[in-house]
Order: structure tokens, then C-alpha cells, then sequence
């Protein structure tokens, strides 16, 4: 199916679940999705099975939002405990959407369903909300821990039968340009990986790629990724520059929103430091994974200018992420959306498209390990392997009998809504008439902290330096030394740790 009759079938108010392989462009469906319904005036939860996923979109868990968190099951009296403003975010839901739909477990989509009946009263799937779920089988499953409840696939719950949804399988290939990877990713999902597939990637081990550009690296673990960027900043000469993320919202949700923005908390960086954008640019000068090099500094802000391999440089500014509940937002966090990339965990890859990546598969631990991180690259000639196990080249025996289901009934509602296709575009054409309410800017955002903060985001200058040293080893707390200096806590936090030291007690 292509992506505009997708759309289609999506506005008409079915119950679908968009699926299709790495690169068919699923989120960017579900992205235009939300736009255009939010335009009819429908009120769109948005969420994911993880915080990562979540936000690519703007949303929240699906845990989080149902209010079932990590359990297991509902226990009794759950709805009735249920808080008001969960219960009017529920009740107002006229389209829910869960991204990243393989992680989640058959009961745990049972146990939303069981909510939304009983907050909504309306004994019908969901409570009557139209639901979007979208995902690939082929990639990383729910996982099954040994204290907890063992469940499958969300085909396998007992709401999947009665909602009978939609199948919207896109078929167009929107990252790779190469036959060959292309097959071995095709063999990888239908389970049919023959001597010649594994021969070609062998034949990726150890390859050195020519010139001297940088190259990320894709590993299965956190410690061997920030082991490997730390000790690549460390060799390159001149000063770090530190850029503190900004918040809003309570400590709880600001927590939560953190463990899913790939932008660390305290971003360092160095000239000629190797780095990837992690979020879409508005204006497309960069997306989510282009990879660059910090070529300079701006003067005045110190914001990173960042040559990216597509030749565009771009002076990085603060960009904002959002945890939002339904229509409500809960918290934000602003920071320069960057991030070092000389190595990132196969997990945080997952939606990011790479230019080129060397991969090292050796400790790959779980089904669809190596499909999701072979799937980044656009061809065979941009990537590099370091080793790659057994493991790697497994997917679910299950997505596979999954995938067969899922293509047949996708043939047979492809013929059942073959009137629509077409009006896409008049839709399209119709949304762009419409007057777009104009958001808030950077420039209206640092002139709100400013009036807090007045040399919130100026660069140090020698008096100030001075000032700080003085006063903090005279005693004077933090709080008052923002007051004093006119900063926020986090900054002047920072710039001790860069007088002083990392481990210096404040």
C-alpha cells in the first residue's frame, strides 16, 4: 500500500495498524496523520510503547497514559482510582495512537482496552476511540523478564480479534538505493538468510572505509558507547564548551521525558567534535541522525556551527522537546539537539537513518537485533562491520507467521478501500488553506528566561569568571550566585565543574 492511501484509510475513521519494513516511512505517515486530523478538530492522544519513541511524535507511554504503568494486570477497584485528570484525558480521546507496536504485550494492550471501556462506559474495543497502532513485527519484540508476566505479540490478545483492524502495509522503500542490502534484508524477515547474504556481510568485517571522515558506530550496550565517545572528546585539543538543558514541568514527568531525549542533560563539545542531530529540523536543514562536524563556535551566543556531511552548515541553536498527555503538556526540555556520534546503542538508532555506520553485532542479545541495526544504512558499501554472532541474524519465528497473516489481510483491505484512493491530495491542498496558528520561537523563549535570567545563554566573560571563583570560595551558595550573576542554577553548577572540577561539592 502507498503512503497516501494509508492516509487515507487512517482519516476515515478505521481502526488500522500501520506496519511495513525499516525505511517504508511509518512515522512519517503517522507525523502527517496527526496533523491533519488535529486540523479537523479531533482531539489525538499520541503515545508509544517506549519514552524513545514517544518523542519522535510528541507523546507519552502508552503506560503512562492508560495509567497501567509496569503492572502486570488491573487490580480490583482500578478504574474507580483512576485520577480525574487521567479520566478526562481518556474520556475526551477521539483518536489514540501506540508507536512501536511489536514491544507491547498482548495482555497489556488488553488491559488499555479494559480502561477505556470502563472510563468511556462503552462496552465496544476501546471504549469506541478510534485506534492507530503502528510498528514492525520484525523488530525488537516485547521482552519477557522472569519476574514478571510472559505474554506475545499484540495479534494475540484478545481485543486484537474483536477490533478486526485495518492493515495498512507500506511497501515503498524510502532509505535504501541498494539491491543487495535490500535482499539481505528481505531474506532476514522471510527467514530464507542464504550462504551468499551471510558471504556479503562477512565480506563488511574489518572493511576500512577510505579518507579520514569520522564514523559512527552502532553497539548492542550503553557502557561500550560511552566509554568509546568519551575517549574520542578527550583527544581532540581545546576547551569544552558545556550547553545545560533547561526544563519545565514537575521533577516526576521532567524525569521521565529525559530518559527518552537522545540530547544528554549536559551536552560537551569540543571543535572539530563529531556529532548527530536528534531531531527533525523544521526548516530541513538537518534530521534525526544527519551526522556533522562542530567546525566553530558562534560568537556571542557560542551556539555549535556544524558542517553536515550533506555540505549545509548550521549554527545549532536550542531546540524543545515536549511530554505531552493527550492536549496537555506535562514537560519540556530544551537543549542543542545534538549529540555525540562517534557511537550510539542499536536501540537509540531505531527510526534514525545513517549516511554510513560501522556496526559491531558481536553481543547482540535478542531477535531483531541485527535487523533493526543493518536497516539504519542506506546501502551495503556504507556499512562497516566489527563482528556480527548468531544471534544477529535471527528474527522471530513468530513475525514471521505474523508477516504472512498480516500481508494477506492487507491485499484483501487494500481492495475494500479502493475508493478512496486518490483524494489524498485534495485533502492536502485543503489543510494548506487553512491559517496556521504561528509557535513560539527560540528568540520569544530566551527573551522569557531573560526576564528571570538576564545573561541566561550570553557567553562568560573574564569579570563574571572572576566574580564566580571569588564568591563561591568565599562561601556564597548557588542560588545566590545566580541571583548575583544573573544565570540559572544549572549554568553556574556547570561553569563551577569547569573551574573546579566534576567532583566538586556544591
Amino acid at each position: 500500500m502507498k503512503q497516501g492511501m494509508a492516509l487515507e484509510v487512517m482519516l476515515s475513521g478505521e481502526s488500522v495498524l500501520l506496519t511495513g519494513p525499516a525505511g517504508a516511512g511509518k512515522t512519517f505517515v503517522l507525523n502527517q496523520f496527526i496533523r491533519m486530523v488535529k486540523s479537523e478538530g479531533k482531539h489525538v492522544s499520541v503515545t508509544a510503547t517506549t519514552g524513545l519513541a514517544a518523542t519522535h511524535l510528541g507523546g507519552t507511554t502508552i503506560h503512562s497514559w492508560s495509567g497501567i504503568g509496569v503492572s502486570d494486570q488491573l487490580y480490583s477497584g482500578f478504574v474507580d482510582n483512576i485520577a480525574k485528570g487521567r479520566r478526562e484525558i481518556i474520556e475526551k480521546t477521539d483518536v489514540l495512537i501506540i508507536d512501536e507496536i511489536s514491544m507491547l504485550h498482548d495482555y497489556r494492550l488488553d488491559m488499555v482496552d479494559e480502561v477505556c471501556r470502563a472510563v468511556r462506559g462503552k462496552d465496544e474495543p476501546f471504549g469506541g476511540i478510534q485506534l492507530i497502532m503502528s510498528g514492525d513485527f520484525f523488530q525488537l519484540p516485547p521482552i519477557n523478564r522472569g519476574d514478571s508476566r510472559a505474554g506475545g505479540f499484540v495479534v494475540n490478545s484478545n481485543v486484537w480479534q474483536e477490533l478486526d483492524p485495518a492493515i495498512c502495509y507500506l511497501e515503498e522503500q524510502h532509505r535504501q538505493d541498494d539491491e543487495e542490502l535490500l535482499d539481505i534484508l528481505n531474506a532476514l524477515r522471510a527467514g530464507e538468510l542464504r550462504r551468499n547474504h551471510a558471504e556479503k556481510l562477512l565480506a563488511r568485517v574489518d572493511v576500512v572505509p577510505s579518507g579520514d571522515e569520522p564514523l559512527t558506530e552502532l553497539h548492542t550496550v550503553n557502557i561500550d558507547v560511552d566509554h568509546l565517545n568519551n575517549e574520542r572528546l578527550e583527544t581532540l585539543e581545546g576547551d569544552e564548551i558545556f550547553y545545560t538543558q533547561t526544563t519545565t514541568g514537575s521533577k516526576n514527568y521532567v524525569e521521565s521525558l529525559q530518559r527518552s531525549v537522545l540530547a544528554p542533560a549536559t551536552l560537551r563539545l569540543k571543535k572539530n567534535a563529531f556529532v548527530m542531530a536528534v531531531k527533525n529540523s523544521m526548516d530541513r536543514k538537518y534530521a534525526n541522525g544527519s551526522l556533522g562536524v562542530v567546525i566553530d563556535f558562534e560568537p556571542g551566543t557560542e551556539y555549535p556551527v556544524v558542517e553536515f556531511k550533506s555540505g549545509k552548515v548550521v549554527t545549532m541553536s536550542p531546540d524543545t522537546w515536549e511530554l505531552r498527555d493527550g492536549d496537555k503538556k506535562r514537560a519540556s526540555i530544551t537543549q542543542i539537539p545534538l549529540r555525540l556520534a562517534w557511537a550510539i546503542t542499536v536501540h537509540k538508532s531505531q527510526g534514525m537513518t545513517l549516511d554510513s555506520a560501522r556496526i559491531d553485532l558481536r553481543k547482540a542479545f535478542v531477535e531483531g537485533m541485527g535487523y533493526v541495526a543493518l536497516s539504519r544504512v542506506k546501502n551495503l558499501h556504507s556499512l562497516y562491520l566489527s563482528g556480527i554472532n548468531q544471534m544477529a541474524l535471527r528474527v522471530s519465528e513468530d513475525a514471521q507467521i505474523i508477516d504472512i497473516n498480516l500481508r494477506d489481510k492487507a491485499a484483501r483491505d487494500l481492495k475494500r478501500f479502493a475508493h478512496l484512493d486518490g483524494n489524498i491530495e485534495k485533502r492536502k491542498t485543503e489543510l494548506l488553506k487553512k491559517p496556521v496558528k504561528k509557535a513560539s520561537g527560540w528568540a520569544d523563549k530566551i527573551a522569557k528566561m531573560r526576564e528571570s535570567y538576564p545573561n541566561a545563554y550570553k557567553p562568560w566573560d573574564a569579570q563574571q569568571d572572576a566574580a564566580l571563583k571569588e564568591k563561591f570560595q568565599n562561601g556564597v551558595p548557588v542560588k545566590e550566585l545566580s541571583q548575583l550573576l544573573g544565570r540559572h542554577e544549572g549554568s553556574v553548577v556547570m561553569r563551577l565543574q569547569k573551574h573546579f572540577g566534576e567532583d566538586i561539592v556544591i
